[in-house]
């Protein structure tokens, strides 16, 4: 994976016809960790980073296998995004692609990153030696990282990534494939059957990368472009998903009383409050409820699957689940 000199890539009626969108969660992992160890503040990103940063860095995140093979600058090895194979594939799926690359992959992508990075640390030469084994460490270490960075959130982040699809999905029934391309980002334009990008690093052409194109939406990817191409895989395009500048805003917690009439006012109190995950303690802090009656609202929530847990250290915090996300946003007195 790098950041996308002037490339060029041919279509012909094949390529386009498999060309296609994928939400992809290990896109987001990779990105996001590299937003938070790069310790900056972020105008889009700073309530996610100021929630985040303390758990990860508390889990001893980075110091381990993930800030060895995400650097802050430069290339990312291949290996850490495959090839989604349907529109939505769940981390889990992701990580059996992961655990699955081939050996001759894996220290082809660190030979790479060796001489970007002038050399690999102790724990990736582990890897280049035994990749079969290793790489099970690895995948550990990122279910760690989504349980404590992003699963709580996913709904969140999913919504927008989704609704990004469906306007460019939109885009390309109304106007065609050409309006997408031009419309999709600053450095990509589409001519004579043929998509341009500015300043990715290496050359890009249909000898070098498979048929079709994967186009991925990002929240983490900042204002520039990602790519991935290791044939025989499609060639992956990672951009910044439309909507990214309020995912993070405080959702209205009023004009909730049609649903409140269904769910009852404290259960639908507690959906409002968890704009962003939080554990039972805070949940009664907030609402004034006791924590014994949280526990009880959430449970109850969470078996009618309004709600998700995420361990976090010590602590337990409850989510919104794509359910739920809908839920609120259908309420009549919402809309």
């Amino acid at each position: 994976m790098e950041v996308a000199e002037l490339a060029e890539l041919a279509f012909s009626a094949s390529d386009l016809a498999q060309m296609r969108f994928a939400v992809s969660p290990m896109w987001e992992v990779g990105t996001s960790f590299k937003l938070l160890s790069s310790g900056a503040a972020h105008a889009v990103h700073r309530p996610w980073i100021e929630q985040v940063r303390p758990r990860v860095a508390a889990a001893g995140l980075f110091r381990g296998w993930l800030a060895e093979l995400i650097p802050l600058s430069g290339y990312v090895p291949d290996f850490l995004n495959p090839a989604p194979t349907g529109p939505a594939p769940t981390l889990a799926a992701e990580l059996t692609r992961l655990l699955a690359a081939p050996g001759g992959q894996v220290r082809n992508d660190l030979d790479r990153l060796s001489r970007h990075r002038g050399g690999l640390g102790p724990r990736l030469r582990t890897l280049y030696a035994e990749p079969q084994d290793r790489m099970a460490r690895v995948a550990e270490e990122i279910e760690t990282y989504w349980e404590l960075a992003l699963a709580p959130y996913w709904a969140r982040i999913r919504t927008v990534l989704d609704a990004d699809v469906f306007h460019r999905a939109r885009q390309v029934a109304e106007h065609g494939a050409a309006h997408l391309f031009n419309e999709l980002h600053a450095s990509v334009s589409w001519d004579d059957d043929t998509l341009r990008l500015i300043r990715r690093q290496r050359a890009l052409s249909r000898e070098t990368a498979g048929p079709g194109l994967l186009l991925i939406p990002s929240a983490f990817t900042g204002p520039g472009l990602l790519t991935r191409v290791t044939p025989p895989d499609p060639p992956q395009l990672a951009y910044p998903a439309r909507g990214v500048g309020s995912l993070w805003e405080p959702q209205p917690t009023t004009g909730l009383d049609a649903l409140a009439a269904v769910l009852g006012r404290s259960r639908t109190r507690l959906l409002a409050e968890l704009d962003t995950p939080a554990s039972t303690a805070e949940l009664a802090r907030r609402t004034g409820l006791s924590p014994a009656g949280v526990s009880q609202y959430l449970t109850a929530l969470r078996d009618a699957g309004l709600v998700s847990a995420h361990r976090a250290g010590r602590s337990v915090l409850y989510a919104r689940t794509f359910a739920a996300v809908s839920l609120l946003a259908a309420s009549p007195d919402r809309r």
